[in-house]
């Protein structure tokens, strides 16, 4: 019997294991075969306090997981599997084992939406981002691509003009999701230019990202990339503005801004929003007494590694608040 079970590995679940077992509340953190969260992705974090020479983003999730270990938390790297919510104790279980916990913090996270061309998976960190916050640093006066057509397109492309010296946002519609005022801004950057109706279908390069290859209407190429040797006699071929056609298009870095899929499916009786977000109820409290939540499985407007870190914190403080109330 534990007194909490901490479900997730990343920011937010260990941050709350550090509190509750500080607390000395007996604690088990399932944190699943492949630990960490999101930042076991990343290469330098240079925006997470008390590192100003930054931090690889793996050395500080195993500091985290240390941290939490030392004041005692029981860790389990096992995927979770099921939860019954249906009465107190609450039962979660893993493929081999099931664990009865007085309370429970959900700390799963958000995956990223990728795009799932070649190319992609193997130059996360070398080219290919999903946070302009985190790593915009790194494309000083370079040229660089929004995949993406919502608020979150506009925003990421709005960060990297900060660094980048052009930001082309490419979408694979000819209108966008986003919010009118992000769309106006935008568009009224000097620096950001739109390619539209196009998609990227493979990300180019040897070690890093030197460019992508896109599938749009010949209408829409803009003039500077029709003259590039790679691209002049292929395009030479086309006989209507509207036919659909591959081409290259010579860049630093790809910031993929599709979307996130928060990790709650898998939790009966939880409610959640329209895009799968877990609702919050009275600081960090879901629908059913005694299970809280933390981090980017419920945050759908910041999903930063400090902000993921502070949500656990706070569930933590509330689950010793409660449990002292029963």
């Amino acid at each position: 019997m534990f007194d909490v079970i901490i479900i997730g590995s990343g920011p937010a679940g260990l941050t709350a294991a550090i509190y509750t077992t500080r607390a000395d509340l007996k604690t088990l953190l399932i944190a699943g075969t492949k630990w960490g969260g999101q930042l076991q992705l990343t290469t330098l974090v240079e925006n997470f306090p008390g590192f100003p020479d930054g931090i690889q983003g793996p050395d500080l999730m195993m500091a985290m997981r240390k941290q939490a270990e030392r004041f005692g938390t029981e860790f389990v790297d096992a995927d979770f599997t099921q939860a019954d919510f249906s009465k107190s104790p609450f039962k979660i279980s893993t493929a081999d084992t099931t664990y009865e916990g007085k309370s429970v913090i959900i700390a799963t996270g958000a995956d990223t939406k990728w795009l799932g061309v070649p190319g992609e998976k193997e130059k996360i960190g070398r080219g290919v981002s999903s946070c302009a916050p985190c790593d915009a640093f790194f494309f000083k006066d370079k040229n660089v691509i929004v995949t993406g057509g919502g608020d979150s397109a506009m925003e990421e492309a709005l960060v990297l003009t900060k660094f980048a010296r052009q930001v082309t946002v490419v979408h694979r519609k000819d209108t966008f999701r986003a919010s009118q005022i992000m769309q106006d801004k935008a568009r009224s950057n000097p620096k950001i230019k739109f390619v539209l109706n196009s998609k990227v279908t493979e990300i180019l390069g040897d070690q890093k990202v030197e460019r992508v290859k896109l599938k749009s209407p010949f209408s829409v190429i803009p003039n500077s990339f029709r003259d590039l040797p790679e691209n002049k006699e292929m395009l030479k071929q086309v006989q209507h503005d509207t036919s659909e056609v591959a081409w290259e298009m010579p860049i630093d870095g790809i910031f993929v801004a599709i979307g996130h899929m928060p990790n709650s499916k898998m939790f009966s009786g939880i409610d959640t929003d329209g895009k799968g977000f877990i609702k919050v109820f009275d600081h960090y409290k879901t629908n059913i007494d005694g299970v809280f939540v933390a981090g980017d499985v419920h945050d759908s407007l910041y999903k930063q590694a400090i902000t993921a870190a502070g949500f656990g914190c706070a569930a933590a403080l509330e689950v010793e608040r409660w449990l002292s109330n029963q």
